[in-house]
């Protein structure tokens, strides 16, 4: 059991009735909740999701309030701020005034600092603080009316050869504010990649997806990502850049299992955190597995930090691995499957 929830478990008493609970971890705390507790799930995240699914547990994945009746909501604090300020948001602007929204989570991860960001909607008041974690009630006193969608977008200009891209990144997106350095060295060679059906695996906020559209109007992108927030950023992101919708297609995959067949290349600045921790299991398999995603001749195209050994899974996999450039503590890696006399249909 996460001990976040054995805190919420502590307090089960203030509990009752409809309940959302946000970002909840995978365990077993539904089960453990008071009978008069009806407990339904908000993830953005397609694997929590699917654990979810799997024990049966009514559960929204998306980056809108589930449409289901609540009449509380235990928030598991998320790692960025800006996310969880859309959070409560969200939640104050649905819930009656006098409700709770219960906040959970690690003093390591910053509750008491996201304990702060209660204050604007009500009285906060510190019910527990155990397991290395602290829960807070907050009982509202406003209900704000509901921000459109756009409201919460950071945007920025990136400028490539091939002109100005504007980005649009929602809350809690990888590289929210600005180009991150991996991207930036990733993306002059991103002319090189060879044209057709391509796969951005960890899309983001859709840099490189939008820039491989604008490269070449026949080439039709797949964004792939874990996170419901990242995926409606690159939707957002085609759409500020009057790219062709009919190039993209957005899909949530718990990893490059769920990519499709026969791709011309896959690119990645892959991801390595789940919440507050670090994770390679996604960037490594993506790394052992992507070629049976490839067409013969098809292209494996990765940025990632100098001192992970990416290199040598892709070799023992690809048979060889190329250093495009090594710069500013990230390296650009090439790889391709063996090209056949005909070439796979």
């Amino acid at each position: 059991m996460d001990p976040r929830s054995e805190v919420v478990l502590r307090q089960q008493d203030y509990l009752s009735g409809p309940i959302l609970l946000v970002n909840a971890p995978c365990d077993d705390l539904s089960s453990q909740l008071p009978a008069t507790v009806d407990a339904h799930f908000w993830t953005w995240n397609h694997n929590e999701s699917l654990y979810f699914q799997n024990k049966q547990n009514p559960v929204h994945f998306g980056i809108d309030l589930p449409t289901a009746d609540f009449e509380q909501a235990i928030v598991f604090v998320p790692k960025s701020k800006e996310l969880l300020n859309y959070i409560l948001h969200n939640l104050a602007s649905r819930l009656k005034i006098g409700a709770s929204i219960f906040l959970v989570g690690e003093k390591k991860a910053g509750v008491e600092r996201a304990a702060k960001q209660l204050q604007p909607y009500g009285h906060t008041l510190k019910l527990d603080s155990a397991r290395h974690c602290q829960m807070w009630q907050l009982t509202t006193n406003t209900q704000p009316d509901l921000k459109p969608i756009e409201s919460w977008i950071q945007e920025y200009t990136v400028n490539t050869p091939n002109g100005d891209l504007s980005i649009c990144a929602l809350p809690g997106v990888f590289s929210q504010n600005r180009l991150d350095v991996g991207t930036a060295v990733l993306l002059p060679y991103l002319t090189q990649v060879t044209s057709g059906k391509i796969a951005d695996f960890g899309c983001g906020a859709g840099v490189i997806s939008a820039y491989l559209a604008k490269l070449n109007p026949k080439n039709r992108i797949f964004a792939l990502d874990v996170d419901a927030f990242a995926l409606a950023s690159t939707q957002l992101t085609f759409t500020k850049n009057n790219l062709l919708p009919e190039q993209l297609e957005i899909k949530a995959v718990s990893g490059i299992e769920d990519a499709p067949l026969f791709l011309h290349a896959i690119v990645s600045n892959p991801p390595f955190h789940q919440g507050i921790h670090t994770d390679y299991n996604a960037s490594e398999n993506l790394c052992k597995t992507s070629r049976r995603h490839l067409k013969s001749g098809g292209e494996l195209w990765i940025v990632s930090n100098r001192f992970l050994n990416y290199p040598l899974l892709i070799e023992q996999n690809f048979g060889k691995c190329t250093t495009k450039a090594d710069q500013q503590g990230f390296k650009v890696l090439f790889a391709s499957t063996q090209k056949k006399l005909k070439d796979e249909r």
